[in-house]
């Protein structure tokens, strides 16, 4: 006894419209072949499933009561036929983003919505990599694409598109021992030289390989490196060490009074940097990659 895949949609026909031949006007068949094939599943599961002493046949109790799974089933195969239609037409297996630990607290994932809706089956990877290590990713062919701080340069064997931009604040705790130096020298409103910056610890988000390294950002001559903001903000939150970190990330922080910006003497604090979406031109995009560009080129920017 077995409830056949191919009987799915004519059960579920038959319940939707209500008559054997209106089923039939839905499926492209005539009334007395879908009347045979009810019969024989009801044959086949050796249970009524429709009352027909009326003008039109009724779901009986075990019609209702196989419904909600027959529904389930029929949703998992038009799933299954979008899938196999999509990979057919240059759907990705894996779409893999790497990004910038500095921007996952950005809206990035905003995107993946309209995506997911369209490419129900995809499949998402999202790796956090510093910047560098992004880009090694993209070029390696283990990530599509790749979200980053601009650079000062471009780079011709990619292509780009711009997200919005986000700003770097330079924070430490209010314990940071040069601050309550200065604090005790000079008053409670002294500001920090760059010299003084530079003599003092620096947290770094950077890549793994210490070759890689921003000199944008570097101020101090002992760094501290990380490869994630979650480690940066730990080790600022000690007092050890300062770092410039995305102002969205720190301001909750900040109102909790644990993390302070730097007052700087000569320079004010904040850089604002541009966002970007990188990818491969050598390693042309599946469609669900090709859709997302897509859609960050029609959605202004931020």
């Amino acid at each position: 006894m077995a409830f056949p895949p191919e009987q799915v949609l004519l059960f579920l026909s038959v319940l939707d419209h209500g008559s054997f031949s209106a089923a039939a006007r839905q499926l492209g068949r005539v009334p007395s072949a879908v009347s045979m094939a009810i019969a024989q599943l009801e044959a086949e599961l050796d249970l009524p499933l429709f009352d027909r002493s009326g003008r039109e046949p009724r779901p009986t109790a075990a019609a209702r009561a196989l419904e909600p799974q027959a529904r389930l089933l029929a949703a998992q195969l038009q799933q299954l036929n979008q899938q196999a239609k999509a990979l057919h037409q240059g759907l990705e297996e894996r779409l893999t983003f790497a990004i910038a630990p500095e921007l996952l607290s950005t809206a990035w994932a905003d995107g993946l919505v309209p995506l997911a809706q369209e490419f129900p089956g995809l499949t998402v990877e999202v790796l956090a990599a510093p910047q560098a290590d992004a880009l090694e990713l993209l070029h390696a062919g283990r990530a599509q694409l790749a979200l980053m701080f601009e650079r000062p340069a471009m780079d011709g064997r990619e292509e780009f598109q711009g997200m919005g931009h986000e700003t770097l604040v330079a924070v430490m705790a209010p314990q940071f021992a040069p601050w309550r130096a200065a604090q005790a020298a000079h008053g409670p409103e002294v500001r920090l030289s760059t010299d003084q910056l530079a003599a003092s610890r620096q947290v770094l988000v950077t890549s793994r390989d210490p070759l890689h390294t921003h000199p944008r950002f570097v101020f101090a001559h002992q760094l501290w490196r990380c490869d994630s903001y979650q480690a940066a903000l730990s080790l600022i939150h000690t007092g050890l060490a300062w770092g410039w970190l995305p102002r969205g990330l720190v301001e909750p922080h900040i109102a909790a009074g644990t993390l302070m910006e730097v007052p700087m003497q000569s320079i004010s604090n904040g850089s604002t940097l541009f966002v970007d979406w990188v990818w491969s031109k050598a390693r042309p995009l599946g469609l669900a990659g090709q859709r997302f560009v897509q859609m960050l080129r029609e959605r202004p920017r931020t």
